[in-house]
């Protein structure tokens, strides 16, 4: 036990999902000091979730009070620890040693934040079920400058569905943005790469987590996406942001003719071809008519 460890999970209208959430980090072979959840809407909070231990500390907040990277921001704030591993509410452990494999990684002095491994569960649709793979390998890497001319982007992925980070250095490089519509893990993972240090991807630590998103889904993430990365300006202009996309639609078409499915082909392309619109929509969402972004934002929240 090295490294003090507090959790901190954003929640709104938690469920069975978040009740099995609970229990699992508690069990954790890593001893975690705390469980601290800020949840939006009290009437959707159940009060029994803090009877299981006195980890548990749980603030509520009006939803006009939440913000991707605000929210986080307030909670990082609020803690001490040496470490901060940041969750979202559907995100299930694996085993119990999914902390614990996290730590690891800081054993490494230029390591600063480190992320999880997402597995599918067997209700994933077939295409969630590649495309998870194909972002989550079952490889352990570390990231960092060095990479850029080969992964671009993809250099500064980290998702705080399950990512834990240095609170020193997050502290020092001004932790997340304090408004953001969506991203606020890969910004401040930009500017942890861009000070010099290292992500560390943690295939052995490993949660539960997938989504079976719609076309349309996927084009209003994507915008979203792309927003956030024309906002946050610096690297994400400076590097390339499509090359991996396009490996991926090449590796999944390749995978599933392969397999002689071809029934598959007019999906993948449809689902691309939605990524591909909504984020060039995104990345151009200043020429756009208020009312246009309003509908094809995921969070038209942010926009009022």
């Amino acid at each position: 036990s090295q490294y003090t460890v507090d959790v901190m999970i954003p929640t709104y209208k938690p469920g069975q999902e978040f009740a099995e959430l609970l229990p699992r980090l508690l069990k954790q072979t890593y001893p975690i000091r705390s469980i601290r959840v800020v949840n939006t809407g009290k009437k959707f909070w159940n009060p029994a979730w803090e009877q299981l231990s006195d980890k548990i500390m749980v603030e509520h907040i009006q939803p006009s009070e939440f913000d991707h990277g605000g929210t986080r921001r307030a909670m990082a704030e609020s803690s001490d620890a040496d470490l901060l591993l940041f969750m979202t509410q559907d995100a299930m452990p694996y085993d119990n040693a999914c902390v614990e494999h996290l730590v690891e990684k800081f054993s490494l002095p230029h390591v600063k934040a480190a992320y999880a491994r997402q597995l599918p569960r067997d209700d994933c649709r077939t295409l969630e079920r590649f495309t998870r793979g194909f972002n989550y390998p079952d490889e352990s890497d570390i990231k960092d400058a060095g990479d850029l001319p080969k992964l671009g982007v993809k250099t500064f992925f980290c998702s705080n569905v399950c990512a834990m980070y240095d609170r020193r250095t997050y502290e020092e490089l001004g932790g997340f943005v304090e408004s953001t519509l969506f991203n606020e893990d890969m910004i401040y993972a930009g500017h942890l790469v861009q000070a010099g240090y290292a992500i560390a991807y943690a295939a052995d630590a490993k949660v539960w987590h997938w989504h079976n998103y719609t076309a349309k889904d996927q084009l209003k993430r994507n915008f979203d996406l792309a927003v956030s990365q024309v906002d946050a300006g610096g690297l994400f202009t400076q590097v390339k942001s499509e090359s991996e996309g396009i490996r991926l639609v090449k590796m999944t078409l390749r995978h599933f003719i392969k397999k002689g499915q071809f029934y598959y082909i007019p999906k993948i392309i449809t689902q691309n071809g939605a990524k591909y619109i909504g984020y060039r929509l995104g990345k151009n969402y200043k020429k756009l008519p208020k009312k246009w972004i309003l509908k094809i934002s995921l969070n038209p929240w942010y926009w009022k």
